[in-house]
């Protein structure tokens, strides 16, 4: 069998566990140590000091906007090439890809460019003092302009997943991520480059990442042709993708807004409180990306199935992905919340203020996040099924619909404890029309399987 008939196989028939496991674990590790390097970033800025460290937590949320640009059009482009492989469409999905991928390349350099031009007073929107705003222009002009590499590997990451080649994915972020964290305190205090050596040492990884895609296209190893001839931004071709593509910017643009919330709240209370804050972003992404790369296994097997028509499939990868992705999430939650001062302490170089402001909130994410599978299973499933406005929805909950309110009154009622328990209570108002919203969905799905049956049975009379 060939290694392209083996991903198709893998996709539509192999055991729900095993194709889980195969498409899942690759890519849960690559964006497991992908959130790692993030937070080992953190770890050696740390030592710096507290403002260099709340530098990097200013500039974190704009990298995300633009990094976003790639989840756009991969996520989007993803979703229904899925569907498509499921019909054995291959033209089609040819198509996509193409259009996909140099798309994102074309907006990503355009608003890289205009992120750069507009670099202080954008650090500034997002949260930065005046005793932060030199060291995140430092870091931030590196770091932004390293973000087209990222948006390339970003919507990389989602076409090659699409398609089965989870190990590549997991290759491409290994080793850039192994990379990084070689490179930071080589590049931070070695060579004393400070928060510059920490975004240089971040640019080289994504490049690294990029090199491993480009050898995967060039080798002819995907399914697929990324051929300039093959772009087609039809009508079609843009609904599909964009349906499903915008609702994932809008997440990523919300997740950076909490966080920028999250930073001008705590500006309030000093440096220590951003830096804080920080660190707890970056512990709680961890787990939140772990299991996103969890999902991004789970995805196309889900999007496959339900182009084939195979329900049953379906229903049993839903249920399956939502217990493992749980037992993850109340694991790792436990952890975060038991060990929270322990953990904080790492990062603060004895700073007790930020030890203080971080543990607290540590404490209670990492109660809340335990709720995070559930939501995420269903947030991504919707848009896998190209359910774009209930993706929508259901996406913009956690860090916008739900979020925004609480993070904008809470603290005027609370104060500082308002910004530490803004997000556990959106988590929690999230869960709750999760619930709701899957019981529609669970309704209608049982109803297109009805229907199925029926076409069937007319076809076989």
């Amino acid at each position: 069998m060939s290694q392209q008939n083996k991903k198709m196989q893998l996709l539509g028939n192999a055991p729900i566990p095993q194709a889980l496991l195969a498409m899942g674990i690759p890519t849960m590790i690559g964006m497991l140590v992908n959130a790692l390097y993030n937070l080992v970033d953190a770890y050696f800025v740390g030592g710096l000091g507290e403002s260099q460290m709340g530098a990097i937590s200013v500039v974190y949320p704009l990298g995300q906007v633009v990094v976003g640009l790639g989840l756009l059009f991969g996520n989007g482009a993803a979703s229904y090439i899925s569907r498509l492989l499921g019909r054995n469409d291959k033209e089609k999905a040819n198509q996509v890809v193409s259009t996909a991928l140099y798309s994102s390349v074309f907006v990503g350099t355009v608003m890289i460019i205009l992120s750069v031009i507009f670099l202080k007073p954008i650090l500034s929107i997002l949260g930065a003092t005046e005793s932060i705003l030199p060291y995140a222009v430092t870091y931030g002009s590196i770091y932004i302009i390293s973000c087209i590499f990222n948006v390339f590997n970003v919507t990389m990451n989602n076409i090659v997943t699409s398609e089965g080649a989870a190990k590549t994915t997991m290759c491409a972020l290994l080793m850039g991520a192994v990379l990084n964290i070689a490179l930071d305190p080589l590049f931070i205090y070695v060579l004393d480059l400070g928060v510059a050596g920490a975004a240089i040492a971040t640019a080289i990884s994504q490049v690294v990442s990029t090199l491993v895609y480009l050898f995967y296209i060039l080798g002819k190893k995907s399914v697929f042709d990324f051929k300039i001839k093959n772009y087609c931004l039809s009508k079609e071709v843009a609904s599909e993708i964009f349906k499903i593509g915008i609702p994932t910017l809008v997440f990523q643009i919300l997740t950076s807004l909490s966080i920028s919330l999250i930073n001008n709240a705590a500006a309030d209370y000093g440096d220590a409180a951003i830096a804080g804050m920080g660190v707890v972003t970056r512990l709680v992404s961890m787990g939140s990306l772990t299991i996103f790369g969890f999902i991004k296994g789970f995805q196309p097997i889900a999007g496959y199935s339900y182009g084939a028509k195979k329900f049953n499939r379906l229903h049993e990868a839903i249920k399956t992905s939502i217990i493992w992705s749980t037992i993850f999430c109340v694991v790792y939650g436990l952890i975060l919340a038991l060990f929270s001062t322990s953990i904080v302490s790492q990062f603060a170089s004895g700073n007790l203020e930020m030890i203080k402001v971080g543990a607290s909130s540590l404490r209670v994410n990492g109660i809340s996040l335990m709720l995070f599978g559930f939501y995420t299973v269903y947030s991504s499933l919707f848009l896998a099924l190209g359910k774009g406005k209930e993706g929508f929805i259901l996406g913009a909950c956690r860090q916008g619909i739900c979020f925004v309110p609480v993070i904008l009154v809470l603290p005027m009622i609370w104060g500082l404890n308002g910004i530490l328990y803004a997000q556990p209570v959106a988590d929690v108002l999230s869960a709750i029309i999760t619930v709701f919203m899957a019981i529609h969905l669970h309704r209608e799905l049982n109803e297109a399987e009805k229907q199925a049956a029926i076409a069937g049975t007319n076809e076989v009379h």
